[in-house]
């Protein structure tokens, strides 16, 4: 098949992207990182996301089965917001449409919510509704926390636990997660794009931590000993700030901080994922944590690689 992955030079849509080429698959992507490095040389050409000029996406397009699509912002900034990631989505899928994509792949999240207070579980709903209501084949995935060589939540545990004398969880941490390792969710998505059934899936993997459960977990299998505290989650919110402005990126915002504590990362149902977190984090603990990874610097700097951490 001819399928565009979205973001194939950055994370999960790199490990996408090398599944469907290993699968014989002809391989193209829309970025807006077209400056990038292509770890993938003359097998996937790049182009554009032209979100303002939709007759150009959907020539892009055109001739396309399935559209991967793992294009979104984790939090609203100056230069990028959830509502403008909504509504550039709704283009994408429109010309997918009118170019006559078959079926789309659509990297949602877990416990998405139209009604919620919270800009990023709410424009997930929102673009499920979307896709759901386009009349294109479509599978959902909802995965909850990626990790992998390239991550930036659990490299920044590790690199916290290393640099700091203690580290804060907000309230109790009792709230759970079930992280994915992101060549498993890859997987998932290479397989399904390939189907024909309308579902959604929970793209989860085998093990539940509490987020204090995580934090320990970290913590020993990089071999470090830290007081773990639980604070209040407007003073973690601060400390967070204060450490963002140290490391020029943001850290966590009130929003995450809030749906980590809703649960909305962790759902009733079996694992997709093979790849357990305990495993790949003592397989990578000599690397894991040794350099923070910025979110904000990675969005600025589309010229570089994603880095392994």
């Amino acid at each position: 098949m001819r399928l565009a992955v979205t973001g194939a030079f950055g994370y999960s849509g790199q490990y996408i992207a090398k599944r469907l080429l290993g699968e014989g698959h002809d391989v193209i992507t829309l970025t807006n990182s077209t400056n990038r490095p292509n770890p993938f040389g003359s097998k996937v050409q790049a182009f554009r996301f032209n979100f303002g000029a939709p007759r150009k996406l959907e020539e892009t397009l055109r001739g396309v089965d399935v559209l991967i699509n793992t294009y979104w912002v984790r939090f609203d900034h100056a230069t990028f917001t959830h509502s403008e990631a909504v509504e550039n989505t709704k283009v994408l899928f429109g010309a997918a449409r009118r170019a006559g994509v078959k079926r789309v792949v659509h990297v949602s999240i877990t416990n998405p919510d139209i009604n919620s207070d919270l800009p990023y579980f709410r424009g997930k709903a929102e673009l499920e509704e979307t896709l759901v209501s386009s009349g294109m084949s479509y599978c959902i995935l909802r995965p909850t926390v990626l990790f992998g060589k390239e991550d930036v939540l659990i490299n920044n545990i590790a690199w916290a636990l290393r640099k700091l004398p203690f580290f804060g969880v907000f309230g109790s941490g009792d709230y759970r997660l079930q992280p994915i390792f992101v060549d498993d969710l890859a997987a998932v998505a290479a397989e399904r794009a390939a189907g024909l059934k309308n579902e959604v899936v929970n793209a989860i993997g085998p093990e539940t931590f509490t987020f204090r459960e995580l934090v320990e977990m970290i913590a020993r299998a990089i071999g470090v000993s830290r007081r773990i505290l639980s604070v209040p989650p407007w003073a973690g919110y601060l400390a967070s700030r204060f450490l963002g402005w140290v490391v020029k990126d943001v850290v966590i915002t009130r929003e995450e901080i809030q749906g980590l504590m809703e649960n909305r990362l962790y759902v009733e149902d079996a694992p997709l994922g093979k790849t357990k977190l305990s495993d790949w984090v003592v397989a990578n603990r000599e690397s894991l944590g040794l350099r923070y990874t910025s979110e904000l610097a990675r969005r600025r700097d589309r010229f570089l690689s994603y880095r392994s951490n």
